[in-house]
Parts: C-alpha cells; sequence; structure tokens
C-alpha cells in the first residue's frame, strides 16, 4: 500500500514537472517564431526600397533627357542646321562662316544643353553677376560679338588681304561702291514702313551691304534680337551671289554695254598705297567717328600689308588670327538662333527683305555706271563692273568678270571689278557708321 502510494506521488510531481516545463518552453518557441516573420518582412521591405530606388532613379535620368521636352520647334530648328550644314559641305555656300554657324545652331537648339542662355544678355546688356554665376560656354563666346570685338578682328584680316591697288587706279570706282549702298537706306525705309523699329529696320538693311561682319557689328548694337536670322539671310545670300545677281545686270544693261572694253589701269606706287590707309582712317573717323573702329581696323590691316614691314603680323590675321575668330564668331551667332527668336513672322520677312535689299545694292551699282557714261565721251565704264559694288569681295568681281566673258570672250573686267568690290567694304563700313549714329549708339 505504501509502495502504491509513493507511486503516485511521484507520478504526480514528474506530470507537474513537464507540465511546467513545456510552459516554460513554448513562449521561446513563439518569440521564435515571429522573429522570423518580422526577419522576412524586413527582407521585404528593403528589396521593395530598393527596386523604388532603382526605379525613380531611371526615371529621373529619363527626365534629364533631351528626348524628353523635344518639341516641334526644336525638331524644326535642329533640321534647318541639318539644311545649312548640307549648304555648307555638300554645295560650298560660305562654309568658313555658314558651317560654324550652323553648328552652333544645332547646339543651343539641343534641349536641356545649358550652351547660351539669352537672358543673360536681355534688354541689350551683359549682366555680369548672373554671367559670372551660371554661364554656359557659349554665354562666354558670345561676348565678343556684344562687344564687337569678333567683327573688327576679322576687318583686320580682311584689310590685310585687300589690295586697294584697283580702287586707287581709278577713284571713280569709289562711286560705284558707293552707289551699290543704295540697297542698305531704300531697305532701311522699307524695314520701317512695315512697323519695325528704326534700329531693327538699320539693321536690317545692312544686308543689302553684302558684308557679314558688318551686318553682325551693327545688329549686335542696335537689335541683337534679331542677329541669329540677320546673320543667315546675310551670309546666305552672299553665297548666292553667282545666282542673284546676273539676271539683274543683265536686265539692266544692253549687249553693247555690256561689251565696252576698258582701258588697261595704271601702276599705282607704293607710297600711294601706304598714304591710302592712313587717309581715309584720318578722313573717315573725323567725320563719321561711329564708323571708326570698323575702318580703323580694316586700314590697319591693310597698312600693315602694303608697308612691308611686319611680314609676320600680316601672316598672322591673316590667317591663324582670323581662322580662329571666325570660328568663335560663327558658332555664338549661330546660337542666338533659337525657336524662340527663328521660327516667327519677322524671320520671313526679314529673308524677304534681305533679297531685295541685296538685289537694289546691285541695280544702284550697275545704274550709277551707266549715268557716268552719259557724262563720259571717252573711258567708258562697263556698267557690269558696278554690280560689284556689293562688298561680297572677291565673288562680286569675278561675276562681273563672268558676264562680261559672256558677252565678249576678250573682255577681261576683274581687275576693273576689283576697285568697286573693295569700295563696296569702305561703303558698307561707312553705311553701318551712318546708321548708328543716326540710333544714337
Amino acid at each position: 500500500m505504501k509502495n502504491k502510494s509513493l507511486f503516485l506521488v511521484l507520478l504526480l510531481l514528474c506530470t507537474g514537472f513537464c507540465t511546467n516545463l513545456s510552459a516554460q518552453n513554448a513562449p521561446s518557441d513563439t518569440v521564435s517564431t515571429v522573429q522570423v516573420s518580422q526577419n522576412d518582412v524586413t527582407e521585404q521591405s528593403e528589396a521593395m526600397d530598393k527596386n523604388i530606388s532603382i526605379a525613380d532613379t531611371l526615371k529621373k535620368f529619363v527626365s534629364t533627357m533631351g528626348f524628353a521636352t523635344m518639341t516641334w520647334k526644336t525638331v524644326v530648328m535642329l533640321l534647318v542646321a541639318f539644311l545649312l550644314l548640307y549648304l555648307a559641305i555638300v554645295k560650298g555656300f560660305e562654309p568658313l562662316l555658314l558651317l560654324p554657324i550652323a553648328f552652333g545652331m544645332l547646339l543651343t537648339n539641343i534641349p536641356l544643353a545649358g550652351m547660351f542662355h539669352s537672358e543673360l544678355f536681355a534688354d541689350g546688356h551683359v549682366h555680369w553677376d548672373a554671367l559670372s554665376q551660371g554661364g554656359g560656354l557659349i554665354d562666354y563666346l558670345y561676348l565678343g560679338v556684344k562687344m564687337g570685338i569678333y567683327p573688327c578682328i576679322i576687318f583686320v584680316g580682311i584689310g590685310a588681304m585687300t589690295d586697294f591697288g584697283p580702287l586707287l587706279a581709278n577713284p571713280k570706282s569709289l562711286l560705284l561702291g558707293a552707289a551699290a549702298q543704295l540697297g542698305i537706306f531704300a531697305t532701311f525705309i522699307a524695314a520701317i514702313a512695315l512697323e519695325f523699329t528704326p534700329a531693327q529696320a538699320a539693321s536690317i538693311g545692312i544686308i543689302g551691304g553684302a558684308d557679314g561682319p558688318t551686318a553682325i557689328f551693327l545688329t549686335s548694337k542696335l537689335a541683337p534680337e534679331l542677329l541669329g536670322p540677320i546673320a543667315v539671310a546675310a551670309y546666305s545670300y552672299m553665297a548666292l551671289v553667282p545666282v542673284i545677281q546676273p539676271p539683274i545686270m543683265r536686265l539692266l544693261t544692253t549687249k553693247k554695254e555690256r561689251q565696252i572694253k576698258m582701258q588697261q589701269l595704271r601702276a599705282v606706287s607704293r607710297v600711294e598705297k601706304i598714304l591710302f590707309p592712313i587717309i581715309v582712317t584720318v578722313i573717315v573717323s573725323l567725320t563719321l567717328p561711329s564708323a571708326a573702329a570698323l575702318i580703323g581696323c580694316l586700314m590697319f590691316g591693310n597698312l600693315m600689308r602694303e608697308s612691308g614691314v611686319v611680314e609676320r603680323l600680316t601672316k598672322t590675321v591673316q590667317n591663324e588670327l582670323m581662322n580662329i575668330v571666325t570660328v568663335f564668331l560663327g558658332i555664338s551667332v549661330g546660337a542666338t538662333t533659337t525657336a524662340e527668336t527663328f521660327l516667327n513672322l519677322q524671320t520671313v520677312m526679314i529673308l524677304a527683305i534681305g533679297i531685295v535689299a541685296f538685289g537694289m545694292g546691285t541695280a544702284g551699282g550697275v545704274l550709277l555706271a551707266k549715268l557716268l557714261n552719259v557724262f563720259s565721251s571717252r573711258n567708258k565704264i562697263n556698267p557690269l563692273i558696278g554690280s560689284a559694288g556689293v562688298s561680297a569681295v572677291p565673288m562680286a568681281a569675278r561675276v562681273s568678270q563672268i558676264e562680261g566673258q559672256k558677252a565678249d570672250p576678250h573682255n577681261y573686267l576683274l581687275m576693273h571689278a576689283m576697285g568697286p568690290n573693295v569700295a563696296g567694304v569702305i561703303g558698307s563700313a561707312v553705311a553701318a557708321g551712318i546708321l548708328l549714329s543716326m540710333m544714337g549708339s
């Protein structure tokens, strides 16, 4: 009996001990299960965060691509840039400046590239504080255009490459060069009639001089908002001289007039060639101070050439210096041709008025040559050389030569045409000075 009681007591103690042990172990197992569940949730959360972070990064990257912000205007401007590149590279239309202009147009119209910021030059002023904080590459290059530095340096190079001998040998050529500026002032009046401002009209009118650097110089000071369209028009029409001029020349002259043979030009002494740039600089600068920058640079380059004592400098301004500045000028001018300034009715009007100005300049030179012949019984002038009064050197003179030889294969007009041609360079610079003075700048 005692053994049975003892056995029951031991059985009860063992049962209680096991129950207590199970109770203690149960929470531990539950905690472990909970901890495993929490770890799984944490890992899933981290994976989701990583996926979200990658998606946001990709989304942000796509939003910074130019493709994301392209508009139809952007596409049109890029196509215009491609067209100008084609004309410069394939057709050879004024490639030295048309190619940089076209590439500058390409760069400035790529969305989000931030190459050029027109607001830094708003209201005709350079906002130096903003420029120093966030200017792009072309913003700094454009300063040379805005301050009139590039056109003047190019004029030094033009002067160093120009021979004014034909002009000195036949002073009447100066009158023909002056008459070819008729297109500038006639177009100035016409542009005002079309409700352009006087400053804008002056900038449009200068296209008629067929002188790219002068057009850029004047426009950058009077109407910088029109710089892109005017530069494109000026250089495009200069390239089209062989297309635009011949019909006008043939229309205004008879075959007999085109067959006029001019006497051989006299030899010009070295002293005359040295004194000419000095005298012209003094007279023009005193008479028209606003033209002193262009005329002074042109004549300085020519004096270096004719003096013969600075041959190394002459070669530098003819080649390396002029080439470098041409690149900077073209790219920075092209960068101003944004969709906002180019794709509008004004641009169409500028292109249309520009070709009229060019045609009137050609006609002015031809008609004055015919008029001079009325008062001259001998040493008559072939009217064809009057068309060379526009300052597209030497292309306009070559056109006169070609048209003259069509009428008479034995007629050589090239050197005679170079007289009004180089006179036109002087004439367009003087015309720019007059317009600059009239506008009060």
